[in-house]
């Protein structure tokens, strides 16, 4: 039987890839430290798991309408409103399985083929491939240490054509932590009104970010901008809330509509219970996102303390979200065992069982991905076995 074309041409997702390598050998019984999960380690709060638990006693087991409960959609909307001073609706809002497949429902809905969307690289591993789902043509646009991985609008005009439809902006970044200054954002937001250019903007990390870091929500930056963005966010990096699978797109109503349209012909509506947890997420006490920030913070000066420390390693001190990108092609070598991000996290996991990220499914071969959202004596054992490997792989 021959498959599709679309998925004969589809990559894996190389960090899901990573993850499940690593737990298959620890269910051997082998002592793994995994760098490789893109998900806080903390439980999710009490509170919300009971108001999940309260849901489904009171009955709430049942089919919501297909683009989310009135009640979560209404209070996303108005968390905007109180957040940022944006004036959105429920009717701007639809809530998915996740931010991921939130992406997938707006790319699905936008692109027609031979449309180009702009995507700055590092990326995250899925934006190319849900491109290419949806018939688009991804556009990579590289962006280096040297610019601390924030692309400029002078890049930006060097790839943009009359094919290009979309510009997908992550911020703060998966995998590199890196986030935009406002002035940076708003010279992106004038080129996009410019260019006619809608914006994708990936906010999943909006809360997580450090040392005062003022993070800014890309529509509040120019009163024209809601009629030109689509806001991607959720529960799941915010709330420690990853498995529940609850995401939100937020942009124009029309937009929006079709969205909801293709999504109560696919997964309908997301798990009703995991709704009600969500709504007790976005309205209840917030306080648990300081103490998880917390923890974040020290693990992150920790990681990039002992990563910079390393001869032969760059480590970019990331402004959010929680992973490290340290660059490792210093230690590549033609006739070695590693040459290259894959074999050089091959040799992490088969020498020391340390289990990274490659960077090359990110765009940036040159780097490896660590992800500090785990114990600080998992990162600390982690990183003494790395620097044992890089001495090993010096000798």
């Amino acid at each position: 039987m021959k498959l599709a074309d679309r998925v004969s041409r589809l990559q894996p997702s190389i960090t899901l890839a990573i993850t499940a390598k690593a737990n298959a050998m620890k269910a051997e019984g082998l002592d793994v430290v995994a760098f490789g999960a893109g998900e806080p380690d903390f439980n999710t709060p009490p509170h919300i798991q009971e108001a999940a638990c309260e849901a489904m006693r009171d009955g709430m087991t049942r089919y919501t309408p297909a683009a989310g409960t009135p009640a979560l959609r209404k209070a996303v909307a108005d968390s905007y409103q109180k957040l940022y001073g944006l004036s959105y609706g429920p009717k701007n809002v639809i809530i998915s399985c996740g931010g991921k497949h939130a992406l997938y429902n707006i790319f699905q809905v936008l692109l027609n083929p031979g449309d180009q969307v702009l995507i700055p690289a590092p990326y995250w591993v899925s934006y190319p491939e849900m491109v290419r789902l949806a018939q688009g043509e991804p556009v990579i646009v590289p962006t280096t240490e040297e610019t601390g991985f924030r692309v400029t609008v002078e890049q930006l005009r060097e790839h943009v054509n009359d094919h290009t439809k979309i510009l997908v902006l992550n911020s703060p970044s998966n995998p590199t932590g890196a986030a935009y200054h406002r002035s940076d954002l708003e010279a992106i937001a004038t080129f996009a009104l410019e260019k006619k250019l809608l914006v994708i903007s990936d906010e999943i990390y909006e809360h997580i970010v450090y040392d005062g870091y003022q993070f800014h929500c890309f529509p509040t930056l120019d009163k024209e901008l809601m009629d030109h963005v689509i806001v991607v966010s959720g529960a799941s990096k915010t709330y420690a809330m990853t498995g529940w699978r609850i995401g939100w797109s937020v942009g124009p109503e029309k937009i929006m509509e079709m969205i909801g349209r293709l999504q109560s012909q696919s997964t309908s509506n997301p798990t009703s219970f995991a709704q009600a947890g969500a709504l007790a997420a976005v309205e209840g006490p917030q306080d648990c996102i300081g103490m998880m920030l917390e923890a974040f913070a020290a693990r992150r000066r920790y990681i990039v303390d002992r990563l910079q420390a390393i001869d032969g390693v760059e480590c970019h001190v990331p402004e959010g979200a929680f992973y490290v990108f340290p660059r490792v092609d210093a230690f590549y070598r033609k006739d070695g065992p590693v040459h290259d991000s894959l074999s050089f996290c091959d040799y992490l996991l088969e020498k020391v069982r340390v289990a990274a990220v490659p960077g090359i499914g990110f765009g940036q071969d040159a780097n490896i991905r660590l992800s500090y959202a785990t114990s600080m004596e998992q990162i600390e054992e982690g990183l003494n076995r790395i620097e044992q490997a890089i001495a090993e792989l010096n000798a």
